[in-house]
C-alpha cells in the first residue's frame, strides 16, 4: 500500500518537473523544432541532398566491349576481340571534389539551421505575445473587477438619490467596455496559441507564464556582434558559399587534367590470340574551356557579396540596439514613474466619498490605465526587440 502510494506520487512529482522544465520558453521551442511539420521534411530532404552529393564522386561503371567478326572474305578463322576498361579523372580531382562535398553538406546544414532559427525565432515572438496577454488578460480582469464594484457603488448612491441616471449609465458602460476587453484579450491569446499550435506540428502547448522571468539588460554591442558573426547561421551561410567558390576554383583548375583510361584487352584469329594491359589518356582541349574563368568570376563575387551582406546586417543589427537603448529609457523612466503609485485606490476613494463625479473619475482612470499600458506595450516591445538581436542564440 505505501510502495504504491509513494510510487504514485514519485510519478506525479516526476510529472510535474517535467511539465516545468517544458512550460517555459527554452522547453517550449524545444518541443517545436522536434515537433515542427516544416523541419522534419527539411531534416529528409537534406539527408537525401547529402547522400546526392556523396554519390557525385563514384567512379563511372567500369565499360566491357567485344568484337566479333565471322563476315566478308577471309582465309583465317573469324575476328574475335574483347576489352575491359575502367576510365577515371585524375587522381587529385577526386581529393579536392570530396572537399567541396564536405563545404556543400556544410551549406545544407547551414540551410537547415537557418530554418530552424526563422522558425524558432517565429515561435518565440508568438510566445512572448502570449505572456504579456496573459499579463494584460489578469490586470484587465482586475480592472473589471473594479469597475463591477464602481458600477454597483452608482447604483446604491443612485438608490439613495445621491447621484443622477447619467452617472449610473456611464458607470454601466464603462463596465462593459471593460467586459469586450477582457473577451478581446481571450480572442487574441487563442490567436497566438494557435499559431503556436501550427509551428508545433499540430500539437497543443500550454503557456503559463503571467510575467517576463528575464531581465533586460543586454551585453555591450560589439560583443553580441562578434557573437552573431560566429554563431549567426545567416552570416555563416554567406563565408559558406564563399569558401565553396573557392574550392570550385579549385577543382576547375585541377579538372584541366587528362583524364585516364586502364583495362585489359584480348584479340584472336587463326588460332593465334594475343592479350595485355589497355591505357589511354584524354587530350583536354574543349570540355573544360572558360570553366576556369567561370569559378573566378564567382569567387569574387561570393567575396563581395559577403562583405554587402554581412555590412547589411550589421547596419540592422546596430539600428535594432540603438532602438533598444532608446525604448528601454523610456520604459525605466515610465516604470519609475508609475509603479508604486495607488491612482487608483485614491481616485475610487474620492468618488466614493463624493469629492468627484463619475465622469471626473473615469477621465483620470482612463488616464493612468493608457499610462499603464502604454508602460506594458514598451515592456513587451523590449522583450521582443531582445530576442530579435540575439537570435543567433537560439
Amino acid at each position: 500500500m505505501y510502495k504504491k502510494t509513494a510510487f504514485a506520487l514519485c510519478v506525479c512529482l516526476w510529472s510535474y518537473i517535467s511539465f516545468a522544465q517544458t512550460s517555459g520558453i527554452k522547453g517550449i521551442l524545444q518541443q517545436i523544432e522536434q515537433n515542427n511539420s516544416e523541419l522534419k521534411a527539411l531534416r529528409e530532404y537534406i539527408k537525401g541532398q547529402k547522400l546526392q552529393l556523396k554519390s557525385s564522386n563514384n567512379l563511372p561503371d567500369p565499360q566491357l566491349g567485344a568484337y566479333y567478326l565471322p563476315f566478308g572474305e577471309h582465309t583465317t578463322s573469324d575476328y574475335t576481340e574483347f576489352q575491359l576498361s575502367q576510365s577515371f579523372e585524375f587522381p587529385t580531382v577526386y581529393g579536392l571534389r570530396n572537399k567541396l562535398i564536405d563545404r556543400q553538406k556544410d551549406g545544407l546544414t547551414l540551410e537547415y539551421e537557418s530554418k530552424r532559427q526563422k522558425i524558432l525565432m517565429e515561435a518565440e515572438q508568438n510566445l512572448l505575445e502570449v505572456i504579456a496577454l496573459n499579463k494584460r488578460n489578469a490586470l484587465e480582469l482586475n480592472r473589471l473587477k473594479q469597475a463591477k464594484t464602481v458600477f454597483e457603488q452608482s447604483k446604491e448612491l443612485f438608490n439613495k438619490g445621491q447621484t443622477g441616471i447619467l452617472e449610473l449609465n456611464k458607470a454601466k458602460v464603462a463596465w462593459m467596455q471593460l467586459q469586450f476587453v477582457v473577451q478581446q484579450t481571450e480572442v487574441q491569446k487563442r490567436n497566438k496559441l494557435l499559431k503556436l499550435k501550427s509551428l508545433n506540428g499540430g500539437k497543443e502547448l500550454v503557456v503559463l507564464e503571467s510575467s517576463f522571468t528575464e531581465d533586460l539588460d543586454l551585453p555591450q554591442k560589439e560583443s553580441i556582434w562578434r557573437d552573431r558573426l560566429s554563431g549567426d547561421p545567416e552570416l555563416r551561410y554567406f563565408r559558406q558559399e564563399e569558401a565553396i567558390a573557392e574550392q570550385k576554383l579549385k577543382l576547375a583548375r585541377n579538372k584541366l587534367l587528362p583524364d585516364l583510361s586502364l583495362g585489359y584487352n584480348y584479340q584472336g584469329v587463326s588460332g593465334n590470340n594475343y592479350s595485355g594491359f589497355y591505357g589511354g589518356l584524354s587530350i583536354p582541349l574543349w570540355n573544360n574551356r572558360n570553366k576556369v574563368k567561370s569559378a573566378k568570376s564567382q569567387l569574387s563575387f561570393r567575396q563581395s557579396n559577403t562583405n554587402v551582406q554581412t555590412q547589411i546586417v550589421y547596419t540592422s543589427f546596430e539600428e535594432q540596439f540603438n532602438n533598444y537603448q532608446a525604448l528601454l529609457k523610456k520604459y525605466l523612466e515610465y516604470q519609475a514613474t508609475l509603479e508604486g503609485l495607488d491612482n487608483e485606490s485614491l481616485l475610487f476613494k474620492a468618488y466614493k466619498l463624493g469629492e468627484i463625479s463619475f465622469t471626473e473619475y473615469y477621465i483620470e482612470l482612463q488616464f493612468f490605465h493608457e499610462a499603464y499600458d502604454s508602460m506594458l506595450e514598451m515592456e513587451k516591445q523590449l522583450y521582443q526587440l531582445k530576442a530579435t538581436i540575439l537570435k543567433h542564440q537560439l
